[in-house]
């Protein structure tokens, strides 16, 4: 947590030289305001003394920017302070001046219940004590800060330091701070990508062939370029950098891929959409369409047409859906063709840059969307970007328009100025750099983690100049980045080892709420562990709109935390994840399916398992995914086999197989040998429920079948069968499909 202390400078001689209820009467108004202040930012006051205030941040209600809210709210009280006290001087009075001090580190809050059952929070360490220092120190107007709250802050604000300075009660001097303004940065995000990200080196050619393709786009000729690279050699920081430098006039939109993302029906393409409609996960169903359709009236409401594919694809339908029985395969033309033209009308008002980052773990429905833009964008202002690792390939070489940039590791030279940017020049690690280069051929990736691992093993230490602290041959570099992973992640603490592999089977992304409620850890404690994870670079925290979520710094960090787990944990922690998001999301599980299909799926929870595979399937099935419907439907029925035999076994499984052989048919054609397994299997598992309803479907489905392969009698006599289990149903709507497949097989 951090703390801060504020008091009004003079305020005893202001209160030696006036009536008591006079000086009241001026300090109140100033205390009244620094507690405004605090509170702005949700923070605690433990004290309101005579002239000052003592309060915390982060306790007892824990905030992940603690350090950031103490400073916001310190820059606020000294601005309202002047304020204020221009007003005194305005009036005749005497100006007021406040000194804030502001320091971060743990503490114990110690809880009082006063006899009025009121609860009161008493912070106790060496924490507090130096933030009152800080304040006993800070010049006349001013914010001082140590050491440990600049590491968090640094770049959020402007600072400027103040040396070491020798503090009451310590026997060894504090470096002190100054907080002067606000920084050029609002998330931590932003934050670790200036502060992590090693010097951008080798990429001269790429950059440049990016900047071309760019001016081509502005021109309107539109571009795609891809970025193709083994994982960590720069594919993403190469868009990042080339993003920093040149998306000024233009419209970004970025989205990316996830590794179980094959699964799940458009995953990308609802992201892109969301950030580009500007819907908040706390939306609910109107405001989202309220944002949607708004959107497109303002851009052009030539394009309302749209709105039913949008909401049907958003899940935000109002009432019936009106393309509930539209073809599946025209269905989905016409959304992919409705977000063509949304991005196609854009492009002329503003060039329009689209980022599609992780390819290799593209669904089925977003490739066919790059598919169509790709054929569509030849002649507008659009620059599409998209990376992805060697084993993808697509069908875009031929156009005059597509380059394909490949990123091979560091050369030599390369590698080499980007080591001695993390080591510097100096004689002395020359031959570590050698070693390095040697151990990773040149991946940036694996460059950066090395070093990292040597920092935090001691073995290098930065005072003005890296040095060695042990002989070359003493240390222990792993000769891979799995080890050196693993290494990292063993020397944490055990309780942030624990949270980091939890994290990990969240994924590479979590949100805090997921993470609070998958832990039984108090806030306070997970905020200290994730904020000490941020400052080692496991993970960072990403712009979120609502709550705050993080990422891992790596994919392959995210790996390494997770396969290191025992399986048993692994599907504990799964299926805690589950329940955690079925908790969360209660009103809108239809947006999270494949998410708890992920999870569920890896646990041991096979009846919840079946469930959200199924559904997951049945809602690709919907919206025309068909493989990522075979695939989810296809998982189900094998899990579905690990319960005990048992009828209810066998009516979980009918509708499984009936929608499996939906999907067959759309992917195969309906004469396939898969159609013919799942709709006999379907078949087979009604007969021995006793001619349920689903039994008309798996008959029909038979029927289909035997008629695209040219087998007229078979089929009439599976009409003919329809014919009786529709009248024995009593059902006229089944009666007329019935008769119509009886009528087209007699001939």
């Amino acid at each position: 947590m951090t703390a801060l202390f504020a008091d009004i400078k003079g305020s005893t001689e202001l209160m030696e030289d006036l009536d008591p209820e006079a000086a009241r009467a001026i300090i109140d108004p100033a205390l009244k305001v620094m507690i405004e202040a605090v509170r702005h930012y949700d923070g605690y006051v433990v004290q309101s003394t005579g002239d000052g205030i003592f309060a915390l941040f982060g306790a007892p209600l824990a905030h992940e920017d603690h350090p950031q809210r103490a400073l916001y709210a310190a820059l606020r009280l000294q601005d309202a302070t002047r304020s204020y006290s221009a007003k005194l001087v305005a009036d005749g009075g005497t100006p007021l001046e406040a000194r804030v001090g502001v320091n971060t580190g743990e503490v114990v809050v110690r809880t009082l219940t006063t006899a009025d059952g009121h609860t009161e929070y008493t912070p106790i360490g060496h924490t507090t004590n130096l933030a009152s220092r800080m304040q006993a120190i800070a010049p006349t107007g001013s914010i001082a800060i140590t050491e440990h709250t600049r590491r968090l802050v640094e770049g959020y604000f402007q600072l400027k330091s103040r040396g070491p300075t020798r503090v009451k009660g310590l026997s060894e001097p504090v470096n002190v701070y100054e907080v002067t303004g606000l920084g050029s940065l609002r998330t931590r995000l932003q934050r670790a990508v200036g502060r992590g990200l090693t010097k951008f080196v080798g990429r001269e050619r790429e950059m440049e062939a990016l900047r071309h393709a760019a001016e081509q786009a502005k021109g309107g000729r539109g571009q795609i370029v891809a970025a193709m690279a083994e994982p960590g050699v720069g594919k993403s920081r190469l868009f990042f950098e080339f993003k920093a430098t040149s998306q000024s006039g233009w419209m970004v939109l970025e989205t990316f891929s996830v590794s179980h993302g094959k699964a799940s029906a458009y995953l990308p393409v609802i992201d892109l959409l969301r950030n580009y409609f500007r819907i908040a996960s706390e939306d609910d169903e109107r405001t989202r369409r309220e944002k949607v359709a708004g959107k497109i009236t303002i851009l052009d409401r030539g394009l309302e047409d749209t709105l039913p594919y949008l909401f049907s694809l958003l899940s935000i339908v109002e009432g019936d859906d009106p393309l509930a029985q539209m073809d599946g395969q025209i269905k989905k033309r016409r959304t992919l063709e409705a977000i063509k033209r949304i991005l196609l009308r854009e492009s002329l008002n503003q060039p329009l840059m689209v980022i599609f980052e992780d390819l290799h773990w593209i669904d089925e429905q977003t490739q066919e969307l790059l598919n169509l833009l790709a054929d569509s964008i030849g002649t507008a202002k659009f620059l599409l970007l998209v990376n992805y690792r060697p084993e993808y390939s697509h069908q875009w070489n031929s156009k005059t328009y597509y380059t394909q940039l490949r990123l091979d590791p560091l050369a030599q030279d390369s590698a080499d100025e980007m080591l001695t940017a993390l080591l510097g020049p100096g004689v002395e690690v020359a031959p570590l750099k050698r070693l390095i280069i040697e151990r990773t051929e040149g991946n940036p990736f694996f460059m950066e983690e090395m070093v990292l691992v040597l920092f935090d093993d001691g073995a290098l230490v930065r005072n003005g100049a890296v040095k060695l602290t042990r002989s070359l041959n003493q240390l222990k570099i792993p000769p891979t980045v799995q080890a050196i992973l693993a290494a990292r992640i063993d020397r944490l603490p055990a309780d942030e080892k624990d949270l980091l592999q939890t994290l990990a089977v969240i994924g590479r992304e979590f949100p805090l709420a997921l993470v609070r409620r998958l832990l039984s850890t108090s806030d306070e404690e997970l905020n200290r562990m994730l904020s000490d994870l941020q400052l080692c670079e496991f993970i960072y925290e990403q712009p979120a709109t609502g709550d705050i979520e993080y990422i891992f710094k790596h994919a392959l960090t995210q790996e390494v935390a997770y396969n290191a787990l025992l399986v048993e944990r692994r599907k504990l922690l799964h299926e805690r994840a589950g329940l955690a998001l079925e908790s969360m999301f209660a009103g809108q599980l239809e947006d999270h399916l494949d998410e708890l299909a992920h999870h569920y799926s890896r646990s041991d929870n096979i009846a919840k398992a079946v469930e959200y595979l199924g559904r997951a399937g049945q809602q690709a099935l919907q919206r025309s995914a068909y493989a990522d419907a075979i695939r989810s439907l296809s998982a189900a029925i094998n899990l579905l086999q690990r319960l005990l035999h048992s009828p209810e076994r066998i009516q979980r499984e009918v509708p499984l197989q009936l929608a499996l052989g939906r999907a067959f048919g759309a992917v195969k054609g309906f004469a396939s040998p898969e159609v013919e397994r799942a709709y006999t299997r379907a078949r087979g598992l009604c007969e021995r429920l006793g001619d349920p309803p689903e039994l008309f479907l798996a008959l029909f489905g038979l029927r289909i079948m035997r008629l695209m392969r040219g087998e007229i009698r078979t089929a009439h006599e599976l009409a003919e069968q329809l014919l009786r289990q529709a009248r024995s149903m009593n059902d006229p709507t089944l009666l007329i499909h019935a008769q119509g497949s009886w009528g087209a097989t007699s001939f």
